[in-house]
């Protein structure tokens, strides 16, 4: 009966809205949603586009929705808790459906000092945890672990040989800053 009056009566479209914000209120209670997530959770609901964006717009207004604030503490959580880099944050910030200005807020707050810590504390602890595997496995996987939270190969070679210079020392028994130089 699509297209009758019917189906365009007041009460449907009402019946229609309601429903539309019980299944979103449903999924935002269920996890936090970037406003794309949720209009295309409601998509594929059967929900129309023009009630899905009635129910995002009035979810924004009274904050169930903060994509500024889901964002950076998505950031946050990936670099602090996972060692991500930006890069890989990024890339999921955008395949959830983040704007760009929220994507690049979220990553102002993660200093390139912090990713770079964040690089140094994987490697070693990778590192430490192959102490019994052959050098070159040793330094294929650090490198491969770093590249799959997102460092560039540059990055993840230059903490590999800082971490075989510190072995190195360590096995000589002998401070670096303790050795003659002359």
């Amino acid at each position: 009966m699509s297209g009758s009056i019917q189906d365009r009566s007041p009460s449907v479209v009402v019946d229609s809205a309601e429903r539309a914000r019980e299944i979103a209120l449903r999924i935002v209670a269920g996890a936090p949603r970037s406003a794309a997530q949720l209009r295309e959770a409601l998509l594929a609901r059967e929900v129309t586009e023009a009630v899905a964006d009635e129910v995002i717009a009035r979810y924004r207004e009274v904050g169930l929705i903060d994509d500024s604030g889901l964002s950076q503490t998505i950031a946050r959580t990936r670099h602090f808790e996972r060692g991500q880099s930006r890069r890989v944050i990024a890339r999921e910030l955008q395949r959830k459906g983040f704007e760009p200005d929220d994507v690049s807020c979220a990553l102002a707050e993660i200093s390139d000092d912090d990713e770079r810590g964040a690089a140094q504390t994987l490697a070693e602890r990778r590192w430490t945890a192959l102490a019994g595997v052959p050098r070159d496995a040793r330094v294929r996987r650090v490198v491969a672990h770093l590249g799959r939270k997102g460092y560039t190969p540059g990055v993840a070679f230059d903490l590999v040989r800082r971490l075989e210079r510190a072995d190195i020392w360590e096995d000589r028994e002998v401070d670096p800053a303790e050795e003659d130089v002359t």
